[in-house]
């Protein structure tokens, strides 16, 4: 009998640009696990639910993929490889300092009409030094690899090649899948071709997503730590459904965190225990990051999980 995963995969093609990302996964992998290097895979951003072939529209969700971002960067600090798969358009680490019209805000322009200069305003030279200087350092030493999707498909194409290519790097490997993936699409074969008419209510019909992070484990990347995210809008609900998933997919740790506080504070949920990760309101206004506190834990575990794991 085929899986609801399996059949998934059988009806919706692959993206254009598949062989292409494979490519430039299995290299940069390849390349870490000969330097002994241990990598990360983290998902950031949002899916989108196309309604029609011919997209026009689609169905979204709000996420940025702010945590996906600024933890790409603090993995690096961490001496990780990142490999960080992004929604288009999303937050992207580094740049994303500089969203919308802050960066020109940043740059001044000489006078000279013939040949202008073009520099950065004394009082950002200090902060944009800074970003450049850490980006150019992971460019340098190949540590960072971005690969892009939109819809739900094209991510979960890319996810699976993705955990296909870390396999080889065991337990040297995290998966951090902080995107917010759809938990409804609509099928391939069920979808209509062309943009749908406004003449009337349309009557959509959607289906659950298949649980891609069964075969994740089990198949995919089997020895890697997996982390994964648990967003909740009602409180009473949060530990026990973010316990259950973790149950339930064979994770390592679950973080969950409410929708309203999930910039100042999370719950790091395992087989053994729950506690917070919290920042006070006045580390929130000095612009402190709750990404610096998860990344610094989940390393300081992961580390743990490889010594283990060698030992068993």
């Amino acid at each position: 009998m085929v899986s609801a995963w399996e059949d998934f995969y059988a009806k919706h093609p692959p993206p254009q640009d598949l062989a292409q990302n494979e490519s430039a996964l299995k290299k940069f992998t390849k390349k870490h696990l000969e330097e002994g290097v241990k990598v990360v895979l983290v998902t950031s951003g949002g899916t989108t639910i196309p309604l029609e072939h011919n997209t026009v529209r689609f169905v979204d969700n709000f996420s940025a993929g702010t945590r996906g971002s600024l933890s790409a960067e603090y993995f690096l600090e961490h001496g990780y490889a990142v490999i960080f798969m992004y929604r288009i358009k999303s937050l992207e680490p580094f740049s994303r300092h500089f969203v919308g019209q802050k960066f020109l805000d940043m740059l001044q322009i000489s006078e000279d009409d013939e040949n202008p200069v073009i520099t950065v305003l004394p009082e950002h030279t200090e902060k944009v030094a800074t970003v450049l200087q850490k980006y150019k350092e992971a460019l340098n030493q190949k540590k960072l690899l971005q690969l892009s999707f939109t819809t739900l498909s094209e991510y979960l194409w890319l996810l699976r090649s993705a955990c296909q290519a870390l396999a080889p790097l065991g337990n040297k490997a995290i998966l951090y899948l902080a995107a917010a993936v759809s938990d409804f699409y609509i099928p391939s074969n069920e979808m209509s071709v062309h943009k749908i008419s406004s003449s009337g209510p349309p009557t959509i019909q959607l289906q659950l997503v298949p649980k891609i992070l069964v075969p994740l484990v089990s198949l995919w990347v089997p020895q890697a730590f997996v982390v994964s995210f648990k967003l909740e809008t009602d409180e009473t609900v949060l530990i026990s459904k973010a316990r259950t998933a973790l149950n339930k997919y064979h994770h390592n740790l679950v973080i969950a965190n409410m929708l309203q506080t999930r910039k100042q504070q999370v719950i790091i949920v395992s087989n053994e225990t729950d506690y917070v990760l919290s920042l006070t309101n006045q580390q929130l206004n000095d612009g402190e990051e709750i990404e610096q506190l998860i990344v610094k834990d989940l390393v300081e575990k992961h580390t743990k999980f490889i010594r283990s794991s060698e030992v068993s």
